[in-house]
């Protein structure tokens, strides 16, 4: 009598159990997809967005395997960038007061006069007296002091004042809104200040727009929600409604497959007590 009551209970859990695992076998997790989303781009893609003459490019769509770590398994982690051009990027560079800068070719040192407001700025030339010496074969290659003089050895021993013989050090004066070539760009004085000179200039650059699955992006902006429901395709839309109406319904659907899961537990945990139970030896 003990053992047919619990074979009866036996096939009661089995057939729950059974059924509830049948369920989470067939039934297929909900994904998040846009049927007309604003966007659905491939890496190459070219697009452009409202209220902007940018045009923006998915320079590319990456797929990568994340360690979840202790044991946690694997996570598909997808991700892109987007570039676009700003044809009309400023640059800036600053010469600081006393630095040395190079321009044409030659070496200057940049000297600002200390006043309060200054509009100027001097640029002295850096000599090379070692280079003129050893271009005149006949000085020496170094020159003397005598009583506190500088002088430059000529003929073997004629002395010549070292401020007369070399050449008066060349200078050139940048005032604020002069314009010149530097460094392969044509550049503008924008301010002059006691600190420094500061040059400005307007040329292209290449701008990156990092983009994470399921994250908003903000592309000529215009705030999109950036989705990859693939390795290849990266999807831009506004209907937030829509997304979060998805993650909630994915949300509860794990929470049903988590009961399930529970109850498929429980079902076969209490079939193994019961026929643990059943065979016990009776006392008399």
């Amino acid at each position: 009598m003990q053992r047919r009551a619990a074979i009866i209970s036996v096939v009661f859990f089995l057939v729950i159990g059974a059924g509830a695992y049948s369920l989470i076998a067939t039934a297929s997790t909900p994904t998040v997809s846009f049927e007309n989303p604003e966007y659905s781009l491939a890496q190459g893609d070219e697009f452009s967005v409202p209220d902007s003459d940018q045009t923006f490019t998915v320079s590319s769509i990456t797929e990568e395997e994340e360690s979840g770590g202790h044991g946690g398994g694997t996570t598909l982690v997808r991700s892109g960038e987007i570039t676009y051009v700003n044809e009309s990027a400023r640059f800036t560079e600053t010469w600081d007061n006393g630095s040395t800068v190079t321009l044409d070719g030659t070496d200057y040192r940049v000297e600002i006069e200390n006043v309060s407001d200054p509009s100027e700025a001097t640029l002295v030339e850096l000599r090379n007296d070692s280079a003129i010496l050893q271009n005149d074969q006949n000085a020496d290659n170094e020159t003397v002091t005598r009583d506190g003089e500088e002088y430059v050895v000529v003929d073997g021993d004629t002395l010549v004042l070292a401020e007369e013989y070399f050449p008066a050090n060349e200078t050139r004066t940048v005032a604020e809104g002069d314009s010149f070539a530097y460094d392969e760009q044509d550049v503008t004085v924008a301010t002059v200040e006691s600190a420094g000179v500061t040059l400005e200039w307007f040329a292209a650059e290449e701008n990156t727009i990092g983009v994470d699955n399921e994250a908003n992006v903000t592309v000529g902006g215009q705030q999109y929600l950036a989705y990859f429901p693939d390795g290849e395709t990266l999807v831009l839309t506004q209907n937030y409604e829509s997304y979060d109406a998805q993650v909630e319904s994915i949300e509860e659907f794990h929470l049903f497959e988590n009961g399930l899961w529970g109850v498929v537990i429980v079902a076969f945990s209490t079939i193994v007590l019961l026929i643990g139970m059943a065979f016990m030896p009776s006392r008399y």
